[in-house]
């Protein structure tokens, strides 16, 4: 196995959910910290939401492996910020034995 090109650096992003004072809340996107990543386009779409011409690209990113537990971990429903660019963590697998690398699989949305 040949090690990934890390070439990219995103941003970890987490949801969490703040009290809005009125009985409810409101989501917000909180740092997590960054990773240095390898980005590859995997497969594209494009459909039709809202009125809207939606084009959907999935993605595999490498990222250096982190321990069960640890907040540098991806997980699934978190995201990679890249600038304006945002992309949405489906699915998160140790990309080899000794888990020295994770590979995250993830999709990027954007009306055109």
């Amino acid at each position: 196995m040949t090690a990934p090109r890390l070439n990219r650096r995103l941003t970890l992003e987490a949801a969490q959910r703040l009290d809005d004072g009125a009985g409810g809340y409101r989501e917000t996107w909180v740092a997590f910290g960054e990773h240095w990543a390898e980005v590859t386009a995997r497969t594209g779409r494009e459909r039709a939401e809202a009125g809207l011409a939606v084009s959907a690209v999935s993605y595999k990113i490498v990222v250096r492996g982190a321990p069960y537990g640890s907040p540098a971990r991806p997980m699934p429903d978190q995201r990679f910020r890249e600038g304006s660019r945002l992309f949405v963590i489906q699915a998160v697998a140790e990309r080899d034995p000794d888990g020295r690398y994770l590979t995250c699989f993830a999709d990027e949305e954007v009306a055109t």
